[in-house]
């Protein structure tokens, strides 16, 4: 007759869950502590938002973004054009808690009608390396019900260097401010080509100085529609960014909580939109997600000021308990969960050995 024994706690801890993550710290904060990636597409404050010099590389300047997000901070990180993007975490885990926001995300629109959204993304760290590098779901908004027909999925956008960074002298036909209007190239999976222009209130290059590549490419991932429009007839110009109903950074003013917030139950799949259930996140990714000129407002990007997580207190308690075999009764409990072996290989006659099964370790004799 099988024994089967449930291991013990230590044991456990040197094999168990590996996704969570509890800094060693004193006090756990409910904010940033480090961002991971920094690439932003080109735009009109890159290189400014933070502050490139000459030899920083690419880990430079993701340290520099954590120097102006981290802790709370709040300086300012531009994202650049479409697909630019920032990719941070916390001392921990953020665990989802179900029907409740998860986490804060501030932009800069300050007022309505100056809406860059930027769509977010998240990541469970499943192989327990410490890195982004684990499958990433998108968190849904609005546009996936107000706008179906309008959104792209799976959209992929390339950028070239630029040929030159001196006024072409032309006149342009988007606005008076505009000094190199086919300034970026830019084509995508759609068919479609344009440019990222530049204007006079900005003279350094657009294109990210760190990057030796001479072409970005972003993607696949969402196209929201254009939200940007000039209410006078050029060359007056009145823009408008109109926001959308809810669900992305830099949408609405921060002066509402509930503009920022984010629930992990909103996670879908990035181009099958098909629901996924998370329950904890360890990687935040944020990017632009619209593809626009707005006259002398220049392209659509969005900026960041920082995050928080939402319930500290249950996201580290939660840790806590999944890393000392804790788990809800239910689940415990299920007479028809599958055995699998330490290679992650499905058992269905578990013989002497180590196997996985609710989410724990038994010995079988």
């Amino acid at each position: 007759m099988k024994k089967i024994y449930l291991i013990g706690w230590g044991f456990w801890l040197s094999i168990g869950l590996q996704a969570q993550r509890l800094d060693n710290v004193t006090q756990h904060t409910p904010y940033i502590v480090a961002v991971d990636e920094y690439r932003p597409a080109p735009g009109q404050f890159v290189n400014m938002m933070p502050k490139y010099e000459q030899g920083d590389d690419a880990a430079r300047m993701a340290q520099k973004c954590t120097e102006s997000l981290a802790n709370n901070q709040r300086d300012m990180v531009c994202l650049g054009g479409y697909g630019g993007y920032i990719t941070f975490h916390f001392d921990h885990s953020i665990a989802n808690v179900q029907g409740q926001a998860d986490v804060l995300i501030l932009g800069n629109s300050n007022f309505e009608g100056n809406s860059e959204p930027g769509i977010v993304m998240v990541s469970k760290d499943e192989n327990g390396n410490g890195l982004p590098d684990d499958t990433w779901y998108e968190l849904k908004g609005s546009a996936d019900a107000d706008s179906v027909g309008k959104v792209v999925y799976g959209y992929t956008i390339t950028y070239q260097r630029p040929t030159t960074e001196q006024a072409d002298g032309k006149t342009s036909a988007i606005s008076k401010d505009i000094t190199i209007e086919q300034y970026v190239p830019w084509t995508d999976n759609q068919g479609q080509s344009g440019y990222v222009s530049k204007n006079r209130y900005h003279a350094q290059t657009y294109y990210p100085m760190w990057v030796n590549d001479d072409t970005m490419t972003f993607g696949p991932q969402t196209l929201l529609p254009r939200n940007g429009y000039n209410t006078l007839v050029y060359p007056k110009e009145n823009w408008i960014l109109q926001p959308l109903a809810w669900g992305y950074v830099d949408n609405k003013p921060n002066t509402v909580a509930e503009n920022g917030s984010f629930d992990f139950d909103n996670a879908v799949e990035v181009v099958s939109r098909q629901p996924v259930t998370i329950d904890f996140v360890d990687f935040v990714r944020v990017y632009t997600a619209v593809n626009q000129q707005c006259g002398w407002i220049g392209e659509t990007s969005t900026e960041l000021l920082g995050a928080e997580d939402l319930h500290l207190d249950t996201s580290v308690q939660r840790v806590k308990d999944s890393t000392t075999g804790v788990r809800d009764m239910k689940t415990l409990s299920s007479p028809n969960a599958s055995y699998y072996n330490l290679l992650g290989q499905k058992t269905a006659h578990p013989r002497k050995g180590l196997y996985v099964r609710n989410g724990r370790i038994f010995i079988i004799q």
